[in-house]
């Protein structure tokens, strides 16, 4: 079922039925998985909870076993102790190459051992994302950087602080040059750093594992690198990606789900946007209910973090393709984000592309068609637009959902989704 490479499977969804009733969230994925990484810069076991139950998280376990890390995880309980008994700076090319996540590990080798060799990883195919950032990040820190057919490696036997500034506030040359910033020899400051609730779970557990990290949520990060991390017990925080999926198809299906477990400070722009698009948002202390009414038009800019996600716009572009009028969209993070449009066109959706810019008319009538899963939120995209469809759509590989979604359909089902995992093969042919 968690297989990130099986394409056995599909979701079968047939429309018409609102959600409604409660949903918790797991823990972030894009946290989760830095989590598990950063353990190659502890002495000691560290212990994680709220682990999703998603397919990247047994990957990475196994990656870090070849890395000599010992991992014991338990998908059914969300927990994972890991310890770095013996790592070495190699992780296993295979398991590299299958989730873009691994790439995480570069920094905390680097950090630890003062090298690391790393095959390019894998992952979502919605756009460039190369390692030019790491690398200039890693060679102001004194690292040298070498690149092979396939593979990076970079050297730093006298590891120091340096004055960085990311071109973008890329999340992941933040989490890796902040990680290697942690047991490096003076003080690194990195300016126009990523501030995604995600970084702020991975700096405040370094910083409880004894790290010295400043300015953790703004933009500009202070490292003042210290001798070693402690063990530390940690819980990873919600997934507010997970949360606005669940939030827009309960909008877009007419429903009312109560979301719980989650943090809506983290999600304050796109519920800002939900309120904008017609929706009755009601925030608690750690829950959302979300209540659909009439859709209304609305215009979705994608920017870095505290800006509206781009892990959200395709779910956002189906909640508009039901709204009355005429909608934008402007992907401004990732160039091939708008690549799944043609599979909600050929479901009725009317949206026009120009370049980085959507116009979404609706309300537009969809029919149940057989679409490809491209990405992880592409994947969910799809089901949502099948939740409101006419007849019966047919999702295809959903192991890219699984990568994103912890226990998808179940969770679905129980809020009323019509909705199954059924063998590829009977609709084959």
């Amino acid at each position: 079922m968690l297989d990130p490479t099986s394409s056995t499977e599909v979701f079968r969804v047939r429309g018409g039925a609102p959600l409604r009733g409660t949903v918790t969230l797991s823990g972030a994925k894009n946290s989760a998985l830095k989590l598990m990484a950063a353990s190659l810069l502890c002495d000691g076991p560290l212990e994680l909870s709220q682990i999703p139950a998603i397919a990247d998280v047994p990957v990475m376990a196994e990656l870090l076993r070849g890395t000599g890390v010992e991992v014991d995880l338990d998908l059914g309980a969300g927990t994972c102790r890991l310890e770095a008994t013996d790592p070495h700076p190699q992780p296993p090319a295979d398991a590299v190459r299958r989730i873009r996540a691994s790439l995480s590990c570069l920094g905390p080798l680097v950090g630890r051992l003062r090298r690391a060799r790393l095959a390019l990883p894998g992952g979502d195919r919605i756009g460039a994302r190369a390692i030019d950032l790491h690398a200039r990040g890693l060679e102001a820190m004194g690292a040298s950087v070498h690149h092979h057919p396939g593979e990076v490696e970079v050297i730093a036997p006298d590891l120091h602080g340096a004055m960085i500034t990311l071109d973008f506030p890329s999340v992941g040359a933040t989490e890796n040059l902040l990680m290697a910033a942690v047991l490096a020899d003076g003080l690194t400051v990195i300016d126009n750093a990523a501030r995604e609730p995600e970084v702020q779970d991975l700096c405040r557990m370094l910083v409880a594992m004894g790290a010295n990290i400043a300015g953790i949520g703004s933009p500009t990060l202070e490292i003042e690198g210290v001798e070693r991390l402690a063990p530390v017990r940690w819980e990873t925080c919600p997934d507010r990606i997970e949360a606005g999926t669940y939030a827009m198809a309960a909008a877009v299906t007419g429903g009312d789900v109560v979301i719980e477990r989650v943090r809506p400070a983290d999600l304050t722009l796109p519920l800002i946007k939900l309120r904008a698009a017609g929706t009755v948002v009601e925030e608690g202390g750690s829950s959302l209910r979300v209540k659909a009414d009439e859709l209304a038009p609305a215009d979705v800019v994608t920017l870095p973090y505290p800006g509206f996600p781009t892990d959200l716009q395709p779910q956002m572009m189906v909640l508009l393709s039901q709204a009355d009028g005429t909608s934008r969209c402007t992907e401004n993070v990732f160039e091939s984000r708008f690549s799944f449009v043609h599979e909600l066109a050929r479901m009725g959706a009317d949206i026009e592309i120009d370049g980085h810019h959507a116009l979404i008319r609706g309300p537009a009538r969809l029919r149940g068609a057989t679409l490809a899963g491209l990405d992880v939120r592409a994947g969910a995209a799809g089901v949502m637009a099948g939740l409101v469809a006419e007849g019966e759509t047919v999702v295809r590989d959903v192991h890219h959902i699984d990568r994103g979604y912890a226990r998808f359909v179940p969770r679905l089902q129980a809020l009323g989704a019509d909705i199954a995992r059924v063998p590829a093969s009977e609709f084959d042919g």
